[in-house]
């Protein structure tokens, strides 16, 4: 049976998620990690793709983003097969790295936007990769620690994002916080990942 086309336009807002084929690992060390987001920032800036909020895990990786003048399929081939290639010549193996597509969910911004923030950026947390919040705020792999202003990417939408908590970046960061320390408790929330 054919696919179905993907729902894009240029401008659009999904909620991305790429997962490892079988579970397994999309990245195995820091460097893997670096190579990604490296990518990820280029990409974005290349294609004029606005990235809001995103997070690298071991296994799998969920990203916020508008699409570009050239859609979200043509970014996400050029992400994935790019480090596909990468990671399959440092490991010297070969075939698929990533589970079938990417699942990508067109998102009601008005609705759902500081939800799907808070939900992505707490994902480290979730997974027992940091212990703590504060660990959060530093932690590179997700673009919380952008907003946190510990981490600085120049294609993250910080500014943006921000906004939605605040006009003063003090402000709009306190206020942020004190919505992420609300969302601990909640757990996983299967509502955002396939009904935004």
């Amino acid at each position: 049976m054919p696919r179905h086309a993907r729902l894009d336009a240029p401008g659009t807002l999904h909620h991305v998620v790429i997962r490892g084929i079988e579970r397994g690992s999309i990245v195995e060390d820091d460097q893997d990690r670096k190579n990604f987001v490296s990518r990820l920032g280029n990409l974005a800036q290349e294609t004029e793709t606005l990235i809001y909020a995103w997070s690298l895990m071991t296994n799998h990786a969920h990203i916020l983003l508008r699409s570009g003048p050239s859609g979200l399929p043509k970014f996400m081939r050029r992400l994935l097969t790019g480090h596909s290639v990468t990671y399959n010549h440092r490991y010297h193996r070969s075939g698929h790295l990533f589970q079938n597509r990417y699942l990508s969910v067109v998102c009601d911004e008005d609705a759902y936007f500081r939800e799907l923030v808070r939900y992505i950026h707490l994902n480290p947390l979730r997974a027992g990769l940091v212990r703590t919040l504060s660990e959060l705020d530093s932690y590179p792999w997700s673009g919380h620690a952008v907003l946190m202003g510990r981490v600085k990417h120049e294609w993250q939408g910080r500014e943006y994002v921000l906004s939605w908590f605040g006009k003063a970046v003090g402000e709009a960061r306190r206020a942020y916080l004190r919505y992420m320390e609300e969302g601990v408790s909640q757990g996983r929330r299967p509502d955002l990942v396939g009904g935004g």
